[in-house]
Order: C-alpha cells, then structure tokens, then sequence
C-alpha cells in the first residue's frame, strides 16, 4: 500500500470520534463537530471509559492533534488497539480504525493492522486495512466534509440505537 502525501495527511483535521460518528448517525457527527459536545452527560460514554482506562492499564495510549488512540503494540510494525464497550456500533468502530492506519501511515509510520478488543464480551476483532478500504475511507471523508458545510444539522434520521445516544434529548427533546 503507498503511503499519503504530505498534502494529503496535512489535510486531514479530523478526529476519530467524528469518523466513528459519520458511520453512525450525520446529526452527530455535525452537532458534535460544532462544539455540540454531549458525550459528558453520558453514563455508557462513562462506563466505556472507565473499561478502556481499566482494562489495559499497562498500555500506553497515542495521541495527537488529530487521533487519540486506545493503545498501540509494535511487532512488525505499529498495531492499533482500540478497545470498546459493545460490538453495536462495529461498523462505526472498524472505520475509526481504519482511520487510524491511514492517518498513522500517511505520517510515515509503518502500520500492521488494528485490534478492535471488546473486554465485556471477552471478544477481540482483527481489522486490516487494504486498498479498498484506502477508497471506502477517503469517500466517507469526502462525504464528512459535505456533512460539515452545511449551514445546519441534517435532519433526525432515528435509528435503533438512538435511545442510548448522548443527544437523544437533544433530538427528540
């Protein structure tokens, strides 16, 4: 797999909570990336935390400007561990991922692969990262920006897992 340009990786100024939630729900993504933060009123988003900070408490967490990863392990290259509460949102998770390897890479880094770890389920999931998903990434990126252009948030779109969402109130209220 090529590595990014330099123009394309200073180009990127998402975080990977905002790739999760434009896989999710567009309202989200929007809301949250105006300053609407409402994660912190969340008692899933607390216990989530609380398992990610308990689970792995050796590991060394990554973070920048842009990207706050779980943990990485290096072998034959970085490997990105993400850890999550339920496998719900897995879709969303995998995309977060595979935010991250292109990120780290388009940075130089040489990137094996992502582990999605699910502690509560005893579950771990293996998440490459090949050229089409290179091409699924920079569309969802491409439709983040247009997400983001909007004068206002799009529209309620409900879903299963709304009731659980931090802005449900927000919606719905």
């Amino acid at each position: 797999m090529e590595i990014i340009s330099y123009d394309e990786i200073k180009d990127l100024k998402f975080k990977g909570t905002q790739v999760a939630y434009a896989v999710v729900c567009e309202r989200k993504l929007w809301l949250f990336s105006k300053g609407i933060a409402l994660e912190h009123t969340s008692d899933r988003v607390s216990l989530g935390k609380f398992l990610d900070e308990t689970s792995f408490k050796r590991q060394e967490g990554f973070s920048d400007d842009n990207v706050s990863i779980d943990f990485i392990t290096s072998e034959e290259g970085i490997i990105i561990h993400e850890v999550k509460l339920s496998k719900s949102l897995e879709d969303a998770h995998l995309s977060q991922v595979r935010y991250y390897i292109y990120y780290l890479r388009g940075k130089g880094m040489t990137v094996s692969h992502g582990i999605l770890h699910y502690p509560k389920l005893r579950r771990i999931k293996r998440v490459e990262f090949n050229e089409e998903d290179e091409k699924a990434l920079k569309i969802l990126l491409s439709k983040m920006e247009e997400i983001l252009a909007l004068p206002s948030p799009p529209a309620v779109v409900e879903k299963p897992y709304c009731r659980k969402c931090a802005y449900f109130e927000f919606c719905y209220g």
